[in-house]
């Protein structure tokens, strides 16, 4: 499934964030810790190449903790890059950032050398819940919609830190389907870029088989293993009264019960991808987007034209 959601004010922030990229010390990119791999922006990375970076997986208290110790290992692991965790809901997140921030970069200290921070993500990651909870004010907007910031905020986080939110951001397209999957199930991008229906099976598909108790307890389902995608969809709708007429089930009333239930954290604490489930996905996702550059630039060369240049395709 191909997702390609990037409205025109993501543009905007996408090239706002590469001009102000270079007077920036720490940037902070805020990732969804049931889904760390797939949050995480390649296009961000590649405008914030070299610089200090730390990883707050969000919304940890939504996650699986063993998987979500895994991840921040796996991103601790990296050169220049720290990784925390923090509750959707958390009340005073300000001093755990303001200390990694000085950890990354700790010869930028006082007024004369203050430290500038710019925090970036995906849409409807729970950023401007942070904001918000780090002024202590509603500052920025938040709402269950992507895409609801639009604009970059100032903040002066201490008296020598500022802090530069950005809106959220997707990237034009997503060459790795399992992560397409998982950022359509966290509601990272909005309804009509995705079949809900073919989101949830995917969904349920990986969840049957990591955390079948989880979804057996949520749906006092008789079992669960061995079940098809299809069939358990049926299942959790006939148990939860998502019927029409004649006994039959309405699916996509079910889908919405399951995307429902899995973004506010219902069926339990979940995980959608491990790292090492990540590394290979991505490297599948590359070599088959290579593979298709290589193909359509050969039908150019046979029809007589030019291969496209990267920034043209």
């Amino acid at each position: 499934m191909a997702i390609q959601w990037f409205p025109g004010h993501m543009n905007k922030a996408r090239k706002a964030l590469e001009e102000r990229i270079t007077d920036i010390d720490v940037v902070i990119e805020m990732l969804d810790a049931r889904l760390p791999g797939s949050s995480a922006n390649p296009m961000i990375g590649r405008s914030t190449r070299g610089k200090k970076t730390l990883k707050i997986l969000n919304k940890q208290d939504l996650a699986d903790p063993e998987v979500t110790k895994l991840w921040l290992d796996y991103y601790c692991a990296r050169p220049g890059t720290l990784a925390i965790g923090l509750d959707a809901g958390e009340r005073a997140p300000a001093l755990k950032l303001i200390a990694a921030c000085r950890e990354l970069a700790p010869s930028r200290s006082g007024l004369d050398k203050p430290l500038r921070v710019l925090i970036c993500g995906i849409p409807n990651v729970g950023k401007s819940t942070l904001i918000n909870s780090l002024t202590g004010r509603r500052i920025a907007k938040t709402g269950n919609e992507p895409g609801i910031t639009k604009g970059q905020q100032r903040i002066l986080l201490a008296d020598d830190i500022e802090l530069i939110d950005t809106p959220g951001m997707l990237w034009p397209k997503i060459i790795v389907e399992e992560g397409g999957y998982n950022l359509a199930a966290s509601g990272a991008v909005g309804r009509n870029a995705l079949d809900e229906e073919e989101v949830v099976l995917v969904l349920l598909t990986y969840l049957a088989r990591r955390y079948p108790e989880a979804l057996q307890a949520r749906y006092k389902l008789d079992e669960v293993v061995g079940l098809q995608d299809t069939q358990l969809l049926d299942a959790i709708g006939r148990r939860r009264g998502a019927m029409l007429g004649g006994g039959k089930v309405n699916i996509q009333k079910a889908a919405e019960i399951v995307l429902t239930d899995f973004r506010a954290g219902s069926i339990g604490r979940l995980s959608l991808e491990l790292p090492e489930e990540w590394v290979v996905w991505e490297a599948r996702g590359r070599e088959q987007e290579s593979r298709r550059q290589s193909e359509r630039a050969q039908q150019r060369l046979d029809r007589g034209l030019k291969p496209k240049t990267p920034r043209e395709s």
